[in-house]
This record gives structure tokens, C-alpha cells and sequence, in this order.
């Protein structure tokens, strides 16, 4: 039976007692943590459990369970989906240690730890995590996500160097994870999102890097079908130690916005290698070659500056996102693209990006994961403000963009960048095979569904 909302909060007094981190319900201090970095997306859960250890979390999914309400789990909700009613948000941002053993080249690192954190403590050492585009997202949802950072393809996932993994299931059971313990929950863990378990902490293998070539080269929009045209052909036959994007960008004219791409079409060509600098100097003068850029900032790089390359928005805001994965493009590929995304398209979106795949991204790990669809050649990503007057435009658009590669697409789509609770949205993640069997897992250690909610896979009920 449906608990009421009295007799749902008049139950949360009870779990308060039990827990070293807090609870806060609507109006009290602490709720403010359930605000994701996406403000668009609504998240009004039944409470904030800000917790403080691991049983704190073992304990929200065993009340959770006793009251029949469901447990869902954020940091930064950078990957946020709407959340209410029913719904217990764990808030991990207490458990944010940061171990680096540089003996061993590992770090273990709390669920409450963001990349920054990671890449900060790792540094001193000469070494480096697998970090994605942004230092400001959250660890552990990264790397369930699987992870496709600026080096993807060189070193792989993010995920395939998770050594172990403690994560509290849906039936509240504490769980220390590896290849040899548990290995069914390590093979879904990288990929599946929370679909099996609230991760508490990670281990994680470090590089050895301390510094590389990156940054980004950006033309004016003029240049834009040159550019991309000649950045194709480029990446026809780009050694793995480079990876690359290129992202059409329409950024606003505030003041933190470099004059040159303030309010106007700019195109960035995104670069990150482990090269020697005159090997990646070489390879990245065919593309100035192309056309003068407005500002180029490709050179030696600090790796901990690894964020620098993307340029990712830090401040939280409303933003409405897409994305498609691709399997070989052509030139026309390239002009449907430019026909949406270039000079005189019109695009209201902040962000439209095309990322090279393959490499090592595209070979199987030492351990497999639920990671689907290795054999991308691209991925698309597109990102706008979602708020007035552009509400209505940014998502009709993106829609549009997305379907201009529709004759390349393949079908599929990475999970970190499909944030939905849609079923069909989910699914696109996955073979039917991975579905199956992360749903079936789901079931074994989440009987009672507490964790059914959000961006999970779980059989039909």
C-alpha cells in the first residue's frame, strides 16, 4: 500500500537515529543538496540522506525496503533524471577520501569524490587517473557509466581500470567487488549505472603521466566546413596515442568568455596525446594549416589541467542534452552535420560535438563489462541552455541534429550521456544480451525493487 506523506515523514523520523550522516526533508537545511547541476531537471525526492559512511547508506536501503519507498543516488547530478514522491536521494558528498598509493599505482576513492579531487592528489606522484572531459563530475557515476575521457583512445574506458569496487545492494548488503569476488556485479558494475548497487568507493589504476600535448585550436565559424572537412581526413588515420573532437560552439558574451568566441559561431578542434611534442606538434599543424584560428591553445599541458582541453561549463544550469553514436563518416556525413550546426543553420544549441572513437576504446578489456557498442566510429553530442526564450527550440533542435546523421547512426548510445528513466532510452545502451542479464542481476540482489528508479535496467515488472 502507498504510504501518505505524513506517514512517509512521520517514518523518516525513525531512520534519523540510525544514521551518522543527516536527513532532510522538503524546507529543512540539507534539502538544498538534492538540486542537481542540471537545473532543468525537477528532483524533489521524499528526503535528502546525506551520508556519512557506508553503513549510512546500508541503512537508507534497509528502511527503504521496510517502507516501501525507493533509493536513488547523486553527487553532482550532472546525470540527473527527475526525481519525487517516493524517493530517498542519497547524497554521497561526505564520502569523499582520497587515497593515492603510488607504490601500487592505485587510489581508492570515495563515491563522494570528484575528479579534481583525484587528479589533485595523484599529481605529486607523477601520476594521473583516467579523467573524463570535466574535473567537476563525480567519480563514481562516472566510471558505472564506464567513462570516455579526452585519452579514451589510447587507454580504454575509465572503467576498464576500476580494480574493485564497494557498493551496498538494493537488498542493503555490503559488498566488496572485484573480478574474483562477485564477478558478475564487477562485469555489470562498469556500465550498468546504478543498476546493481549504491557505489561507497573505488579503486582505481593510476598512469604513469604527469604531463601532454593538448588543448584546442578554435576558427571562426567561416572556417567551419574547411575545418571540418580536413579534420575527418585527419582522423583517418590518427594514431591511438591521439584523440580528438570537434565541437560547434555558440558561446554567450559574459565576461568569463574569451573575447574572440563571445556571441558567435566558433568551431574548436579538441586534442589530447601522449606524443612526444614534436610528433603531436606535427600532426596537429595539418589542421593550422587549415585556417588561421582565432586562438590557439595547443601545446605541453599539465595532464592535471586535462579539464582545460573541453573547457566544460563548471556552474550549474539548465541544459537540455542528446547524443548518438555513429559508425564511419563521410564527407556528406560532415555537410548534413554543418547543414544543422554551421553557418546559417540558425542552431540555438551551446554545444555540438563530434567525437573520434576506436583505438583502444574499440578492443576488449582483460575483464569484460556491461560497456556496450565498442565498435562506434564517433560519438555526437549536443548541449543547449534550456531556458527562456530557448526552452522549446534547443530540444526540437537537437532532435534535428541528431537526425541529420540518422544515415550513419548506428543505434546505440553511451549511458553518461543518455541521463533518462526512458526505458527506450535506456535500452539504446545496451545488446539485448547485456539488457537481459543486467535485469536479471538487477532482480537477484534487488528483490524488493528499491533501486528501481532512474537511469537502471531492470526486467518489466
Amino acid at each position: 500500500m502507498e504510504l501518505q506523506t505524513p506517514t512517509i515523514d512521520a517514518a523518516i523520523e525513525s531512520l534519523r537515529p540510525r544514521l551518522t550522516g543527516s536527513v532532510a526533508l522538503p524546507g529543512e537545511p540539507g534539502y538544498e543538496l538534492a538540486t542537481p547541476w542540471n537545473l532543468s531537471i525537477p528532483v524533489t525526492p521524499r528526503a535528502v540522506v546525506a551520508v556519512a559512511d557506508a553503513d549510512d547508506v546500508a541503512a537508507t536501503v534497509r528502511f527503504a525496503a521496510e517502507h516501501g519507498l525507493r533509493v536513488a543516488v547523486q553527487r553532482t547530478g550532472h546525470g540527473a533524471v527527475p526525481l519525487d514522491g517516493d524517493v530517498l536521494l542519497v547524497h554521497t558528498g561526505r564520502l569523499n577520501e582520497c587515497v593515492v598509493d603510488p607504490d601500487s599505482r592505485t587510489a581508492r576513492v570515495g563515491s563522494g569524490a570528484i575528479w579534481q579531487d583525484v587528479l589533485a592528489a595523484a599529481a605529486p606522484h607523477d601520476l594521473a587517473p583516467l579523467a573524463g572531459s570535466s574535473a567537476t563530475v563525480g567519480v563514481a557515476g562516472f566510471l558505472t557509466g564506464a567513462g570516455i575521457g579526452p585519452l579514451v583512445r589510447t587507454y580504454g574506458l575509465s572503467s576498464d581500470h576500476v580494480r574493485s569496487f564497494d557498493i551496498v545492494t538494493g537488498d542493503g548488503e555490503r559488498l566488496h567487488v572485484t573480478p574474483d569476488r562477485h564477478a558478475e556485479l564487477f562485469w555489470g558494475l562498469r556500465g550498468g549505472k546504478a543498476t546493481l548497487g549504491i557505489v561507497t568507493a573505488v579503486e582505481i589504476e593510476l598512469l604513469p603521466i604527469s604531463r601532454i600535448h593538448g588543448g584546442a585550436l578554435y576558427f571562426d565559424g567561416a572556417d567551419a566546413a574547411a575545418v571540418a572537412h580536413a579534420w575527418l581526413d585527419w582522423c583517418q588515420d590518427l594514431p591511438e596515442h591521439s584523440s580528438t573532437s570537434i565541437a560547434f560552439l555558440q558561446l554567450p558574451p559574459l565576461p568569463q568568455i574569451p573575447p574572440p568566441l563571445a556571441g558567435r559561431l566558433t568551431l574548436a578542434v579538441r586534442f589530447a596525446s601522449v606524443a612526444d611534442t614534436s610528433e603531436a606538434d606535427s600532426l596537429i599543424a595539418r589542421l593550422r594549416a587549415v585556417a588561421t584560428p582565432l586562438i590557439d591553445a595547443v601545446g605541453p599541458m599539465p595532464y592535471a589541467a586535462l579539464s582545460a582541453i573541453h573547457a566544460d561549463p563548471v556552474d550549474p544550469m539548465p541544459t537540455h542534452e542528446l547524443s548518438a553514436l555513429t559508425g564511419a563518416l563521410t564527407h556528406e556525413a560532415v555537410d548534413a552535420l554543418l547543414a544543422v550546426a554551421g553557418p546559417g543553420s540558425g542552431s540555438p544549441q551551446t554545444v555540438i560535438e563530434l567525437r573520434l572513437l576506436g583505438g583502444a576504446l574499440a578492443r576488449e578489456p582483460r575483464h569484460r563489462s556491461a560497456f556496450c557498442h565498442r565498435d562506434a566510429a564517433f560519438g555526437l553530442m549536443v548541449a543547449g541552455v534550456s531556458a527562456p526564450p530557448l526552452a522549446r527550440p534547443v530540444p526540437e533542435h537537437a532532435h534535428v541534429v541528431v537526425r541529420s546523421l540518422a544515415p550513419w547512426a548506428t543505434g546505440g548510445a553511451l549511458p553518461n550521456f543518455s541521463a533518462s528513466a526512458d526505458p527506450a532510452r535506456i535500452a539504446q545502451c545496451y545488446d539485448e544480451d547485456t539488457r537481459h542479464w543486467l535485469g536479471a542481476l538487477a532482480d537477484r540482489h534487488d528483490p524488493r525493487g528499491v533501486l528501481r528508479v532512474g537511469q537502471v535496467v531492470r526486467t518489466p515488472s
